[in-house]
């Protein structure tokens, strides 16, 4: 019987300019539909699980798309309200060697920043379910958002489920300093932390010794003690830090680690010629759900997560379409992208 993972987030409507033209140079712009807990549904339903995304969008053609781009991909929409102002949207420009990529975000009023408690019956959302996966965007887009998932979080803990939260700072929705404390809320419920190699300095002040981000420098042992911290803070299951080297916005080092009693895995390292980066922590956070779901022992389940997040990286969109399969196949070292015939 297929695993059941309930992800609560915003979905919004991507415009980018077409290959690396810049905002200024563009006549038209790619559509694409995604969004942090979005794209971690999308990727677990190419896994076979059985993902399900709630959220609301508004009741008219573009709300109606997203729900239909969801469907597109075995993504259970059930739980998806209709209703509120306007879809979220963000123009992102695509860097490309040393130009990074700019975002431009236009997502205030949109349908999930105006829902409420009473918009998600959790009891019924969460029967049967297995997992439970949020991040720290959807309650940064304000204090009723954050009273939703902070409801959804002790119904899913009542209901038995684990639960997995991705910190991921959005310094243009809220402060550092706001983003600590909400979130510091949250973390009793939190069974596996999820962070990329910034957030848990930018939400908790916990900063990773010897580490020069900007650079490029990440230091294994110093984030070792990050995650032993974030641990000794909230009383974690799992931490696992993705762990990001970048040299520039068209070549990064890609890795992670994981801590779990007491010990530490770090992954191989993967050096990327980027497609496309947006979504690349998702991509992780949904490997370790399935492989925790399906038994896989920790180093296992953190190589499986970083293969696969490597993998994202050379997709266009904000999801990870790959399968089960071709994450293993880097895993055991083909790594070349040979024609496969």
């Amino acid at each position: 019987m297929s695993k059941k993972v309930v992800c609560f987030g915003e979905i919004m409507l991507r415009l980018s300019p077409p290959g690396y033209l810049r905002f200024e140079q563009a006549h038209s712009f790619d559509v694409v539909y995604g969004g942090g807990e979005a794209n971690v549904a999308v990727s677990l339903a190419n896994y076979g699980v059985d993902a399900c995304f709630v959220t609301k969008v508004p009741a008219n053609p573009v709300g109606r798309a997203a729900i239909n781009e969801m469907r597109r991909y075995g993504v259970d929409t059930r739980f998806m309200q209709e209703g509120g102002e306007r879809l979220g949207i963000y123009f992102l420009e695509k860097g490309a060697s040393q130009r990074p990529s700019k975002v431009v975000y236009d997502r205030k009023l949109s349908a999930i920043s105006q829902a409420q408690k009473k918009d998600f019956d959790w009891q019924t959302i969460f029967s049967g379910a297995d997992w439970f996966h949020f991040t720290g965007i959807t309650p940064a887009l304000g204090d009723n958002v954050a009273e939703a998932v902070r409801e959804a979080c002790t119904a899913a803990k009542a209901a038995g489920l684990t639960v997995s939260c991705d910190l991921n700072f959005r310094k243009n929705l809220w402060s550092g300093e706001k983003a600590g404390k909400v979130m510091a809320t949250f973390m009793p419920h939190v069974d596996v932390c999820i962070a990329n190699e910034e957030d848990a300095e930018k939400v908790f002040g916990i900063r990773a010794a010897d580490s020069d981000i900007t650079g490029g420098v990440l230091s294994h042992e110093g984030y070792k003690a990050v995650a032993g911290q974030l641990k000794e803070r909230f009383g974690f299951q799992v931490v696992a830090i993705t762990l990001r080297g970048s040299i520039s916005a068209s070549d990064n080092n890609w890795a992670a680690m994981l801590y779990k009693d007491g010990e530490y895995h770090v992954s191989r390292n993967y050096p990327v010629h980027i497609v496309d980066r947006v979504g690349g922590g998702d991509a992780f956070a949904a490997g370790l759900i399935y492989t925790f779901l399906n038994g896989y022992g920790d180093k296992d389940a953190l190589e499986f997560a970083a293969a696969a997040s490597c993998l994202k990286h050379s997709i266009e969109g904000d999801a990870n379409h790959v399968t089960v399969d071709e994450v293993k196949t880097l895993m055991a070292g083909e790594a070349s992208g040979r024609v496969r015939r």
